[in-house]
């Protein structure tokens, strides 16, 4: 059986007064995870690297009520609602055994900042009200933009999670960002100096 990474010594920083939740988010999805397919069989030895700090060195980027678009696991969702306590988060997922975990995670944690909501994004019934909307290995930018940028308010922003191929989405989306009236798209990398794997981040701003 493969052992769950150490914590890195940039875990407590990065989460401050809030590591005993992080440790124990991440201690639920090293025993349950891989069971209740949320994680591959291959992701305890890089849980803590790949995936808790990959997706907390993102939380400075956020603000007001912020959805998270396929939420899984809780990546980014729980754990960066664990960081920030002061952001109100919806995390948005079809799957009921995933939702099911969600709100599991969410009452065993006391996250009093959450809301799960369970739809697909395109099943979203408040319209254009969130602040920011993220998500995380969902799929390609040019297939989230009609997913994500609906559920916007004007001026708010898309802040997605992705990998070392984000500039080459921006390209591939270009009719996609001209429909939905996106500006300012960019990449940016959070987490430099401080995590080995540093964080990519497609940011772009939603005009209506």
């Amino acid at each position: 059986m493969t052992e769950l990474e150490p914590e890195p010594s940039a875990a407590e920083p990065l989460f401050g007064d809030r590591i005993g939740a992080a440790r124990a988010f991440t201690a639920a999805l090293a025993v349950h995870g891989e069971e209740r397919g949320l994680i591959g069989p291959l992701e305890l030895p890089r849980l803590w690297t790949r995936h808790i700090l990959n997706s907390v060195v993102a939380a400075p980027l956020f603000s007001g009520r912020v959805g998270d678009v396929g939420s899984g696991a809780g990546l980014p969702g729980v754990v960066l609602a664990i960081a920030r306590p002061d952001v109100e988060w919806v995390l948005i997922e079809p799957m009921e055994r995933r939702v099911a975990w969600l709100n599991e995670q969410v009452a065993a944690l006391g996250l009093d900042n959450v809301e799960v909501v369970r739809a697909r994004a395109e099943e979203w019934t408040e319209g254009p009200v969130l602040d920011q909307v993220t998500a995380r290995a969902v799929s390609a930018f040019r297939t989230l933009i009609p997913l994500t940028a609906p559920l916007v308010r004007d001026g708010g922003e898309l802040i997605l999670l992705k990998g070392a191929n984000a500039s080459n989405e921006i390209a591939a989306a270009e009719k996609q960002i001209r429909r939905f009236k996106l500006r300012d798209v960019r990449v940016e990398t959070v987490g430099e100096g401080v995590i080995s794997e540093p964080t990519r981040v497609l940011r772009a701003t939603v005009s209506r």
